[in-house]
């Protein structure tokens, strides 16, 4: 498996933590401090499925792949715009495709769950080009009164073209699942049936316990790029980039920290995007390829954790030249936020 092409979109919307102050009892400095975050994306007058549908076509043009060609269409997705259909059958008459389309449903995971879905397709040859998508609009989940939960999400999509190659750039995946629902959840509505009762409000949006997600995300995220460095045979220090789903500027510079990673290699736009949850790593592998740093033979280390409690980790290597238009991304290393 290799990726022909990538595409991301994002809301016009911005929403800083200027803003937020107007609305919630914190602060700019309290929310960078803690979390890396200074600005996000809301959607305002949007569907996700424009998002999706818009880096959908990116990635295709990107691949100089038409939708006909495509096989098979995956959505990673916490919720589309509607429970059903899917996401992946919404974009797809649009795309002018005509195959299978599904939404894949792992949290934060989930665009390395789609990975290797895609992989398995491609590997049984029941598809020559896969189209992933992770597409996120977590700001409708939020409860927004809860300063702790509310400022850390983004809404935004990313998708990439997968297709078939005599190089085998899918180096090692390895995914991961525990089940524990107190730690991070959103209720599904509770509908009016008349003959149902006891349904749980689920007007109180989504539900973090923060300490302990964090210590499962670096944890996890550690052992799963200690486990699939080793089952391909290639050590840490030997991977050009190392992208970590971007849900806390903390989270981040732990694992960083514990794994020993120069910060040279560990590109970062959590300040920019907050938390897009499936849509998190292809945003950043967007940018990172867009700033023409990404080369051919460049080893990539992938991992993300989320509800469910999902982990994964996956390792790549990079076949594309970088685009022929280049833009600044300088601030993709920019210095970590220091705690108080």
């Amino acid at each position: 498996m290799n990726i022909l092409g990538i595409g991301r979109a994002l809301p016009q919307q911005v929403v800083t933590n200027q803003q937020l102050e107007q609305i919630l009892d914190t602060s700019d400095e309290w929310i960078a401090s803690r979390t890396g975050i200074r600005e996000r994306r809301v959607m305002e007058g949007q569907h996700l499925t424009g998002l999706a549908l818009q880096a959908a076509q990116e990635a295709l043009a990107d691949a100089g792949i038409k939708g006909q060609e495509i096989d098979l269409i995956l959505v990673a997705t916490t919720m589309g715009d509607y429970l059903f259909p899917s996401l992946a059958c919404l974009i797809m008459e649009d795309l002018g495709a005509s195959c299978p389309a599904m939404d894949l449903h792992a949290a934060c995971t989930g665009f390395l769950y789609g990975l290797q879905t895609a992989d398995a397709f491609l590997k049984s040859g029941k598809a020559r080009h896969v189209l992933l998508v992770g597409a996120e609009a977590i700001t409708r989940l939020a409860n927004w009164t809860d300063r702790s939960t509310c400022v850390l999400f983004g809404d935004g999509a990313g998708a990439v073209v997968l297709g078939t190659s005599e190089r085998e750039d899918l180096l090692g995946i390895h995914l991961n699942a525990q089940t524990d629902s107190r730690l991070l959840y959103s209720l599904s509505p509770a509908g009016n049936n008349p003959f149902t009762k006891g349904h749980d409000d689920p007007s109180q949006g989504l539900v973090m316990v923060g300490q302990d997600v964090f210590r499962f995300a670096v944890g996890q995220s550690e052992k799963d790029l200690k486990t699939v460095a080793e089952a391909a045979g290639i050590p840490m220090d030997q991977v050009d980039w190392v992208l970590l789903h971007q849900a806390n500027r903390r989270i981040l510079d732990t694992v960083r920290r514990r794994l020993g990673i120069d910060p040279r290699r560990m590109p970062d736009n959590i300040h920019r995007t907050g938390n897009t949850s499936a849509a998190s790593i292809p945003l950043l592998l967007w940018e990172l390829y867009h700033s023409g740093r990404l080369l051919p033979g460049h080893i990539l280390a992938l991992s993300a954790f989320g509800a469910g409690l999902t982990s994964g980790a996956c390792l790549l290597r990079w076949g594309k030249q970088p685009p022929s238009e280049l833009i600044p991304a300088d601030d993709l290393f920019e210095q970590p936020v220091q705690n108080p």
